[in-house]
């Protein structure tokens, strides 16, 4: 006789496991959630209060520092990351995130690693103010190897539609403002793991420019800007935001950026973290890399009109932000294929 444990499956394990993961979500819901945790799907009654309103969803996932996490036996911030790298998304279009849905794929569910990850996919909810509404804990042996696992979210969140921030009115003086990231975030980590097998650095190392260990570093999970931006969005016109993922700077800010305009960002304007200085002398990699891959430092580039930047700049500083004016926008002709110009950087 043979069984579905017996194939590498345990739906005991998965059973016990779904009923902590479904009080760890309770914690979550919003008013408009109308279903519990365990059913075929969850419902989510549409807020009042807008007069056109608008659904925006996006779907992300971690990456390759999954592979950090693994090796270092810490699993709670990956779950953070989930959700910030869709809610973050979504944000930059004024959105306000309503619930998450999450899936979670390993060869063996481990009890114990996947309570963990679920701890931080629902730290990263209460964050960001939105549900986790469901998602789906998938066993599949032969396709993981043992200790592996993967992670990929889905965020859906609502605006008004005429509050609704696509770039379209963003003009030459704009002022740039950067929002300092807490590090790597979710992006880059093919490379960042290349260098660390180049340059032979055990994650375990503490690394004095760091101040901690390597991997409790690359850890560091990524920030969440729901709140903040929104207290932006509330008190001045926003033309543009942008969430800046993987493709660095260089690749993220023309997504929001009308024809004929540019934006010049100047490096020495904002300071950026160790890790990045630490990544580029051990492996190597070309300034024009680092600003094409990473964040640099800035995880949220905000574009707002030039006269307004100093006020803003300010209201950031007196609640504890350390945002700077990176840059500006600039005139450029279409046939310009270099939207973004660093100064200093070719």
């Amino acid at each position: 006789m043979t069984t579905y444990r017996d194939a590498g499956v345990d739906l005991d394990a998965a059973g016990s496991l779904i009923g902590k993961i479904a009080a760890l979500a309770r914690s979550t819901f919003r008013p408009e959630v109308l279903t519990d945790i365990g059913g075929f799907a969850g419902q989510f009654r549409v807020p009042g209060g807008y007069r056109e309103p608008v659904l925006v969803a996006s779907t992300d996932g971690v990456g390759t520092k999954v592979k950090i996490a693994q090796s270092m036996g810490i699993h709670h911030t990956v779950g953070i990351d989930l959700v910030a790298m869709c809610v973050n998304d979504i944000v930059v279009q004024g959105a306000d995130p309503l619930f998450f849905l999450d899936y979670l794929a390993a060869g063996r569910l481990e009890l114990g690693v996947v309570e963990k990850l679920v701890q931080g996919i629902v730290a990263g909810c209460k964050q960001a103010g939105c549900a986790l509404l469901g998602g789906e804990t998938a066993e599949m042996p032969g396709l993981y190897r043992e200790g592996e696992y993967d992670l990929a979210g889905f965020v859906v969140g609502i605006l008004e539609r005429d509050r609704s921030i696509d770039g379209h009115l963003i003009r030459k003086g704009d002022a740039v403002i950067g929002i300092p990231s807490s590090g790597l975030h979710s992006n880059g980590y093919s490379l960042v793991r290349k260098v660390l097998e180049t340059a032979v650095l055990p994650l375990e190392k503490v690394m004095p420019e760091l101040g901690r260990s390597l991997g409790e570093e690359l850890l560091e999970p990524t920030r969440i800007y729901c709140s903040l931006f929104g207290a932006l969005t509330a008190r001045w016109q926003i033309r543009g935001a942008v969430h800046v993922t993987g493709g660095g700077l260089i690749e993220n800010i023309p997504r929001i950026l009308p024809q004929g305009v540019g934006v010049s960002l100047d490096p020495k304007r904002w300071k950026i973290p160790p890790v990045f200085d630490l990544l580029k002398e051990k492996g190597d990699v070309p300034v024009q890399e680092m600003f094409r891959t990473f964040n640099m430092g800035i995880g949220l580039v905000v574009i707002l009109p030039g006269e307004d930047a100093v006020e803003v700049l300010k209201w950031l500083q007196n609640q504890g932000e350390g945002a700077f004016l990176v840059g500006e926008v600039i005139e450029l002709p279409d046939s310009d294929p270099c939207r973004v110009q660093i100064v200093g950087v070719t």
